[in-house]
């Protein structure tokens, strides 16, 4: 599909170039053999002027008609070889600049496809797991009330799962196509986190959760879509640390920006998981989390970096294995 369009990209720019380069070539010959036909003309009238006998001998063949027949075509042939080098040229450099204007064309493409391959595959583990629970259920008739509230319970565990995941398809999909900065504005940060946090309240129970947040300190920004981000953030570190660990949500201005941090002292990620953290649906090896079942979808800190990139931020992550992970959101100066 991509080659058939290179190639059509290619010879949309060569026509360009090359109908710049005939129409250069047409004014540059009639300008050239104008001039040529004036000067010859000149100087043929001052030589017979001041020589008569050229004019009355033919066999001189001193008219200016034969040396501008013979320049002109010494022009043309020079022009047609200026334009075939032209031609030669642009059509490499067409073709070169085709693939460069389709590459991120081609990404995208790639991207989209990936993407809508993963959304498939997370959404028939589910769902294969719904049928099968049902399915087996359904062929017994003696099926103790127990086990059909068991199966049952899974299946909710499972559309649980999909909702999560059907939410935060939605929470990209609206990132994509929303302007938030049409509702930025100065946003407390104190209160933003001690609010995310207090969204977690049920998961974090089991942690030491410490916040660092001056009262006066401000962001500028979407105040939902912060909240959300700290919320991937924290959620992340509760995930991956143990219980009774401590999480350090910090925020602090330093060389005109304002840091948000979230700190754990968790598992830890290695190198190799740090180069593909933020790609969607990727996820850690469970050595990440001990061995435990990974939860969720590999969409968090996408969702995260989105919401950093609307913001102008910039979002960074260190981590060593069995040490803990620093996550780092620096954003531009505050506005007021």
């Amino acid at each position: 599909m991509f080659r058939s369009a290179t190639l059509r990209l290619t010879l949309s720019y060569l026509t360009i170039v090359m109908a710049i380069s005939l129409v250069f070539s047409a004014l540059l010959y009639n300008e050239t053999t104008r001039d040529l036909s004036q000067g010859l003309r000149s100087e043929s009238q001052s030589i017979f002027s001041q020589y008569p006998i050229f004019q009355n001998d033919p066999s001189l063949n001193l008219q200016p008609t034969h040396y501008y027949r013979a320049e002109a075509h010494r022009i043309l042939i020079r022009l047609i070889g200026f334009n075939l080098i032209v031609l030669v040229v642009a059509g490499f450099s067409s073709y070169w600049l085709a693939e460069k204007t389709l590459e991120p064309i081609i990404a995208a493409h790639d991207r989209q496809r990936r993407f809508t391959s993963d959304v498939s595959h997370e959404l028939r583990t589910p769902l294969t797991a719904i049928k099968m629970e049902s399915e087996v259920a359904l062929l017994s008739t003696k099926t103790p009330t127990s086990e059909l509230k068991q199966t049952i319970k899974s299946n909710l565990e499972e559309v649980a799962k999909l909702e999560t995941l059907i939410n935060n398809l939605l929470k990209l999909s609206r990132l994509e196509t929303t302007d938030l900065k049409a509702n930025f504005k100065a946003v407390n940060a104190k209160d933003m986190v001690e609010q995310a946090v207090k969204k977690l309240e049920s998961k974090s129970s089991n942690h030491h959760v410490l916040i660092d947040v001056p009262d006066k300190l401000t962001l500028y920004g979407d105040s939902d879509s912060l909240e959300q981000l700290t919320i991937i953030l924290l959620d992340n570190a509760l995930k991956y640390s143990p219980k009774d660990s401590k999480i350090n949500i910090k925020a602090y201005l330093n060389n005109h920006q304002t840091i948000l941090e979230v700190e754990d002292n968790g598992y830890g990620i290695s190198p190799n998981n740090l180069e593909n953290i933020f790609d969607r649906f990727y996820r850690v090896d469970n050595s990440r989390n001990k061995g435990q079942e990974s939860e969720g979808y590999g969409l968090g800190l996408s969702i995260a970096q989105m919401i950093a990139d609307l913001h102008d931020a910039e979002i960074t992550i260190t981590s060593q294995v069995s040490q803990g992970t620093s996550v780092k959101v620096r954003f531009p100066s505050s506005k007021t």
